[in-house]
């Protein structure tokens, strides 16, 4: 996902985003602790979503 495709949506849906993406990434964190995990560098990529999604989110609340 690119920033530019974030900056379109507007703060609710990023705040979906953003909790869609959490829950996500604790699941994931719960199959690699069980060792369910197929595709462990999937985790990064969530991560970075994350951080992409929550630094979008900052940039529309301070304006």
């Amino acid at each position: 996902m690119k920033a530019a495709e974030l900056r379109d949506l507007g703060a609710e849906e990023l705040g979906n985003k953003e909790r869609e993406l959490n829950d996500q990434l604790f699941r994931m964190r719960i199959q690699k602790s069980m060792g369910q995990l197929e595709a462990p560098e999937q985790i990064r990529t969530v991560r970075r979503d994350l951080a992409r999604v929550k630094t979008v989110l900052r940039q529309k609340q301070a304006k």
